[in-house]
């Protein structure tokens, strides 16, 4: 009987694993298939040979490609610059709010309701306002919108992380001569770095697949891989080949960064969840 039950749970979690994961398995093995291959009836499931042709034509700058490694280059400016924007700033007025109750609990909860905010209602006020100041089709613009949007998460989360920290720690540290930022930066930040891992990471994954303002606010300069994809769909015609290469090239930063950062993903996201 013990031995069923564990049995069940693993192949109860190998069928999920195989329905969640299968639609990722094909994007990829669709992405070495020949145009004939992937309109094959009834549908081919291994490519005969794998052919970089597809990469070559994503890839390649405009107008002999689809642009991808361009698009590649803007979104990991655009993601990474929003998420150290976003940590710094959030990690700083997190812990305002978490040591020093800055404007109390009301406040703290306004920043996180602005979350909630539906970022189209504020396209319209930031074009125009990207348009006046001439950022428009430029990186900056994207971080500067991702990180207004990504700044309340930060905010939320790296409270909690503060809070569950005890106080004694950084008392012990200005009793000792730090300043509160000495304290922050000797004391807390190191002890944090889980969350802060977690939270840049998460960071991250929203700069990156974020599509509504990388259309909005771009143009020929400045062009992402959310924006690409969707320009390989035609009225006449769909490159499945393309949009496969440029979503199996789309989703190896994230599956990279989790992988590597495991470790602290795995602290970060528990810090706080055992009480003593």
């Amino acid at each position: 009987m013990s031995g069923v039950r564990r049995v069940v749970p693993g192949a109860l979690i190998m069928i999920a694993l195989l329905f969640f994961l299968f639609p990722v398995v094909w994007m990829v093995l669709t992405s070495f298939k020949t145009q004939t291959e992937y309109f094959a009836n009834p549908p081919l499931f291994l490519p005969h040979s794998f052919d970089l042709k597809n990469y070559v034509n994503a890839l390649a700058f405009p107008p002999d490609g689809r642009g991808g490694l361009q698009g590649l280059r803007d979104s990991l400016i655009i993601a990474i610059g929003s998420t150290a924007a976003s940590v710094v700033i959030g990690s700083l007025a997190a812990y305002g709010f978490a040591r020093f109750r800055t404007g109390g609990e009301n406040l703290s909860f306004w920043v996180l309701s602005t979350r909630m905010f539906p970022p189209v209602a504020s396209a319209l006020p930031l074009f125009l306002l990207f348009r006046q100041i001439h950022l428009l089709d430029t990186h900056m613009a994207l971080i500067i919108a991702n990180t207004v949007f990504n700044l309340p998460f930060v905010i939320w989360l790296m409270k909690g992380f503060f809070e569950d920290l005890p106080m004694d720690l950084e008392e012990a540290a200005l009793i000792d001569g730090c300043s509160h930022f000495g304290a922050l930066r000797r004391i807390v930040l190191p002890l944090v770095t889980p969350g802060l891992v977690a939270t840049g990471l998460f960071s991250f994954i929203f700069s990156w697949n974020e599509f509504m303002f990388a259309l909005l606010l771009t143009r020929n300069e400045v062009r992402t891989l959310t924006v690409i994809v969707p320009s390989l769909v035609g009225g006449h015609e769909i490159l499945w080949g393309e949009v496969a290469a440029v979503g199996t090239i789309a989703i190896i930063p994230g599956i990279v960064l989790a992988t590597v950062l495991q470790r602290y993903l795995v602290r970060g996201l528990t810090l706080g969840a055992v009480k003593s």
